[in-house]
């Protein structure tokens, strides 16, 4: 049992690690009128293959208008060349070397990864500040998602458990740019012989069906979100909501997906907000997919919390830009072991491979199943590969790469050992190293010893269960505090049997004898039991 000393440090820590404004600090009180709405439109596996980016050979109509009415961004760039360990740097703010997250999946070695007590995922914010938070099905965080994460794990601003005139925040995650929709190519809409082909890759009918394949979903993607924003506009919400647009990684293709380089790392990012941003802009900063948790929060009037690495691309808390950008590459499925960092300014990718003996084209029994990696891989065994075709099925890679993405954008033409590139090299090496040892990334740590570190024995560790304290109010109410023993923990509350779990952060006022129900979660842990308790002062 707490002693009363114990539980108010404990609880009062707890409300700090979601401190507010004065003006959020009512509870479920709502932010003031002019906090927008804001929706996140997300795609699977794509690169910036839009008509808006100047390719002529994509059909993106609906997209192309969202950039025309705000602002394109070219330089945009995840942490993570594929999804889960992508995604856990986008729902929190932090880059998976931090987290722990960089293995892709945790959940093929049956553990979730266990991020520093500190960090959360960045919706419990919005949702202490009155926002109604919905995801639309894809988590995929390396973790479980907390229950304290989001009001609705479907739907969408439309969902009957909003409130009226409630502000939103909205991810509807679409699935069909997926690389698993690529593997099919015996029927293609997009005319293979105009496509343009890779220079690594054999330009083969086969080759150029797969890209046509690929193109073909970016269209069909394109028609949905435009579905999206018909719904927006139909309510009368348009002029009240800042869109976003964004992919998660590059192509789900070879040497596209799962690999380090501007193809697997680069991928659109398209910005409206009405009053806000200025229609038709085109932003060349460089973008980390760690800016996407405080641009909102940003956005939303909500402070950005100080373990967070990424800034503010807009908002009230807007940071400048920095002169680079990171990301990185390990265990890719059970098959690839690697391990791979990278530095990007606005012109050179600097990429330091710490396992060279482990090769490019590895065995990824997913990646084998796509049509241009069968034929890349039989032209190759029958020696018929020429030039660029012949990198990816070198045996080692090299130690350090550096390309000059203006001159090279596909990145085959390695200026590293070149005298004249020299200064360019050991510049980036710097940063990249200053950058690791800041992040305190965990990249290097062998996964065994990672997942010990987080599960003891293999067993997952269980959050502690919450304490209630309850003390006596005036008129007929009592005030309720809750706290929790777990460094790290987010607390969800409610007061009903059936209701949603809302996020606790600061003592609540309520009618005495209401029983309050609440569980606590660390990330990575298993959530508390429920606890029950009376509204009634002891």
């Amino acid at each position: 049992m707490l002693n009363r000393r114990d539980f108010l440090k404990i609880a009062g820590a707890g409300a700090a690690a979601l401190a507010l404004p004065r003006w959020q600090r009512a509870a479920g009180a709502a932010p003031p009128p002019d906090r927008p709405n804001i929706l996140w439109i997300s795609c699977e596996d794509m690169s910036p293959d839009m008509g808006c980016y100047g390719d002529a050979y994509a059909e993106t109509p609906h997209l192309d208008r969202l950039a025309a009415e705000g602002c394109r961004y070219t330089r945009a760039f995840v942490t993570f060349p594929v999804c889960a360990p992508s995604r856990s740097s986008i729902i929190t703010g932090v880059h998976p070397g931090t987290l722990g997250t960089m293995h892709m999946r945790t959940g093929m070695k049956n553990y979730e990864a266990v991020p520093p007590p500190e960090v959360k995922c960045f919706t419990e914010y919005l949702r202490a500040a009155g926002y109604y938070c919905s995801n639309h099905t894809k988590t995929d965080y390396q973790f479980a998602p907390p229950l304290t994460a989001w009001d609705a794990p479907k739907g969408d601003w439309r969902n009957a458990d909003r409130t009226k005139g409630q502000p939103f925040f909205c991810v509807i995650n679409l699935t069909v740019t997926h690389e698993s929709q690529c593997w099919a190519i015996d029927k293609v809409k997009h005319d293979p012989d105009k496509v343009v082909v890779p220079p690594f890759y054999p330009d083969t009918p086969v080759v150029r069906r797969n890209l046509a394949k690929y193109y073909d979903n970016c269209t069909t993607m394109d028609a949905q979100a435009g579905e999206i924003l018909r719904k927006l506009q139909e309510d009368g919400l348009a002029d009240k909501t800042a869109v976003f647009f964004w992919g998660d990684h590059g192509r789900g293709l070879p040497r596209y997906k799962r690999w380090p380089y501007d193809t697997g790392l680069r991928v659109p990012l398209l910005v409206r907000w009405p009053g806000r941003i200025k229609p038709g802009s085109v932003c060349e900063e460089l973008v980390s997919f760690t800016d996407l948790a405080p641009t909102v929060l940003s956005m939303a009037g909500v402070p950005i919390p100080p373990y967070v690495q990424g800034r503010a691309l807009a908002g009230d808390q807007q940071a400048p830009e920095p002169p680079y950008v990171f990301g990185g590459r390990n265990r890719m499925d059970l098959t690839s072991n690697d391990f791979i960092r990278t530095c990007r300014d606005r012109r050179y990718r600097y990429i330091h491979n710490f396992t060279p003996d482990v090769p490019y084209a590895q065995q990824i029994p997913y990646m084998e199943k796509m049509p241009i990696m069968q034929e890349w891989r039989r032209l190759d065994a029958e020696g018929k590969l020429v030039g660029p075709q012949r990198l990816f099925f070198q045996p080692t890679k090299p130690p350090e790469e550096l390309y000059d993405t203006e001159n090279d954008p596909y990145e085959v033409n390695n200026l590293a050992g070149l005298p004249e590139h020299q200064a360019t090299l050991k510049r980036m090496r710097a940063a990249l190293d200053k950058w690791m040892k800041d992040i305190g990334d965990l990249g290097g740590v062998p996964e065994d010893e990672l997942i010990e570190r987080m599960w003891p024995g293999r067993t997952q560790p269980v959050t502690a269960d919450p304490a209630i304290e309850v003390a006596a109010g005036a008129g007929g109410t009592v005030t309720v505090r809750i706290g929790c023993p777990t460094p790290g923990a987010s607390i969800g509350y409610r007061l009903d049997e059936q209701g949603r779990w809302l996020v606790y952060h600061e003592p609540l006022r309520v009618k005495r004898g209401t029983p309050i129900r609440a569980r606590a979660i660390r990330l990575g842990y298993k959530p508390s039991q429920e606890v029950v308790r009376p509204a009634d002062p002891t």
